[in-house]
Order: structure tokens, then sequence, then C-alpha cells
């Protein structure tokens, strides 16, 4: 299968660059088996589930990854973007990846400090590696810890399609109402669409709801860099599933109710676990090596609420994989018709 049967053309001005209000986005309904669109709002959600089913969210949450400083002792301008921010104790150094700019002038044993009000961080780059990735050391400058610091000092991520500065609101907005567990440098953006009140609503019509923990990682926006769809490799993802979260699914799925993804990282942990636990999901820890692309057979998942993806990226062969491919895109065409809002901060589909 070729990357390019995932391509499809996509006005820039559709590109998200602000969030609506939540609950206010607009909502494509489509009918796998049938290939039928519908038009309808994210408030309506529950008019396209049934009693018994069982919404699996996506509970991590963001860390400000983003941090601007300078070279020591030159003062010229940093850039860094940490790819992962492992815990440490207070005045305690962490080593993580990273992605740093200007990358030709920081080499191993290069000196960065990001600082503010808050205090200051001091990074070391210790490594170069592949794609402009560097392993670099932080430390704080006082007793405290290097996530407080990076939290006060950071930026919010923003995907790189975001042609913006990022926001005192994107702070909050740029976070589901489910975030709970910090790790991720994109947010699952599926679930951005949720408000306590469609909660509320859900479980009035009988829909339950538990919640697993994949950490999305900068290789979300990985480009396919192959012709062939199976020659492409995705980067892993940590996640977790609790007990309690296990034993809701495992109980849905005996019971024939229907599983119902919120997200493509909910979907890429339950998968995965899945083949792990040779079919019945195991509470623990794991990395997602898993790339699902069209062939793939889900033994999970029911259904899947997504927002919509870039051209020709893993994440839409995930969704063409579980709708169908050209179910999908002739959805997608619709969704350009309609002017639907793209990518993270747009609207929202879902393929039940």
């Amino acid at each position: 299968m070729l990357v390019s049967d995932f391509d499809f053309d996509l006005p820039e001005d559709l590109i998200a660059q602000e969030a609506a209000a939540r609950g206010r986005s607009r909502l494509l309904v489509l009918d796998r088996h049938t290939g039928t669109v519908e038009h309808a709002t994210v408030v309506e959600l529950g008019k396209y589930l049934r009693a018994g089913d069982l919404l699996v969210v996506n509970d991590t949450r963001v860390f400000a990854a983003r941090l601007t400083g300078h070279r020591v002792p030159s003062g010229g301008a940093v850039e860094c973007l940490l790819l992962s921010l492992p815990e440490a104790a207070a005045g305690e150094a962490v080593e993580c990846d990273a992605l740093m700019h200007p990358g030709q002038k920081l080499k191993p044993g290069a000196i960065v400090r990001f600082a503010g009000e808050a205090g200051a961080l001091v990074g070391e780059v210790l490594e170069q590696r592949f794609f402009g990735r560097r392993r670099i050391r932080l430390r704080p400058d006082s007793t405290s810890r290097v996530d407080t610091l990076v939290e006060a000092l950071g930026h919010v991520p923003l995907p790189p399609y975001i042609k913006r500065p990022d926001e005192p609101a994107d702070r909050d907005r740029y976070q589901t109402i489910f975030a709970s567990r910090r790790g991720s440098v994109a947010a699952p953006t599926a679930g951005l669409h949720f408000t306590p009140e469609m909660l509320d609503d859900l479980a009035a019509r009988g829909v339950e709801r538990t919640a697993v923990t994949l950490h999305v990682g900068y290789g979300t926006f990985k480009p396919v860099r192959v012709e062939r769809v199976e020659d492409h490799v995705v980067d892993p993802e940590p996640y977790e599933i609790s007990n309690a979260a296990a034993a809701a699914i495992n109980r849905a799925r005996e019971q024939h109710r229907r599983v119902i993804a919120v997200g493509t990282t909910t979907t890429r942990a339950l998968e995965d676990a899945a083949i792990r636990g040779g079919g019945t999901l195991a509470p623990g820890g794991a990395f997602a090596t898993l790339f699902i692309h069209p062939g793939f057979e889900f033994r999970v998942i029911d259904g899947l609420m997504t927002n919509f993806h870039l051209p020709r990226s893993s994440l839409l062969m995930l969704v063409a994989a579980f709708g169908g491919r050209d179910r999908v895109l002739a959805a997608y065409g619709s969704a350009v018709q309609q002017r639907y809002r793209f990518y993270s901060y747009g609207d929202a589909m879902i393929i039940v």
C-alpha cells in the first residue's frame, strides 16, 4: 500500500489556529458499515452512543515543553523542545531528549540557560542524535524541582501547524478536562471537546467511562518519509492501564457492549495491550510500538472519536484502518466541502 493513497487536498485556511469553546465544535458522524455521513455538533455525541457503551479516554497531561533561553557564554538565543521529562527530587538534575535550535551551534558540551521570575535551569548538551535530537542534562540553579521550573518557565508546545505563539489561554485549552498525569508533548486532541455537562449527559444516557494513560510523544508529528506504508516505523510511546480500567474494558467486551475510544492515542494503547495480553487487557505499563494501518485486525474498539488528521500521516492511516480508506477519505472530502476545521484545535468526527 502506498503512502500517496492517503493524500487529500486541504485548503490552508481550514487548519484551525484557535480552539472553539469546549463543546462548540462540529462533529462528523461516519457509519463505517454503510459509509453514511451525518453532520452534528459535539454536544450531540450522546445521540450516536447507546446505553452500555464504554467510553475510554486518555488522561495524560501536556507539560510546558518548549523552553526559550540563551547560550552560555555567547548569549545567543536558544529554543528547546523537551521530548521527555523524568521525575527528580528537589535540586536534582535530569537527563532528557530534546529538539534544539540553532542545532549547528549546540554540540556536546554546549551550555544553555533558561531563566525567569521562578528561577533558572541550566542545560548541558550530552549527545547529538538523529533528526536534530539531543540528549541534554537539566539542573536547577536552586533547590527547586526541574519539573516545577519547566512548568513555570516553559511554553505550551502547540503543534507546528499552528502558526502563532502560544498564549496564556492555551495553558488551559490545550489540556483535556481528563488531564491528570503529566508526560505528553502534544494533547490527545479528541478529548479537548468534552465538557462536564457533556459527561453528565452521557452518564444519564447510560454510557460508562474509564481512562487509560498514553503519553503522546513528538513522533505523533513525524512525517512518513517512505513510499510504502508498511515500511514506516512509529515511535514508541509509554502507556499504562489501571486495574479498574482493564476490568471495565474486559467486562464490556465479555458482555458484547461497545468500546468507544476517544482518540487515536487511546486506540493505540488499547490495541497494543490486547496484542500483548493475547486478546485480554492486562493492567500495567508498556511502550506502544504498534503501527495501525489498513489490514489491521481490531481486537478492542467498536467506535472511534477523533479529530481530522494530516494528509499522508500515520494517524490518518489508523483512522482509515478502522473506518475503511475509501469511506474515511470520502468523509474527509465532505468535511472539506462543509468547511470543517482541521487538526488539533479543529472539529471532530466519530466512526461507529
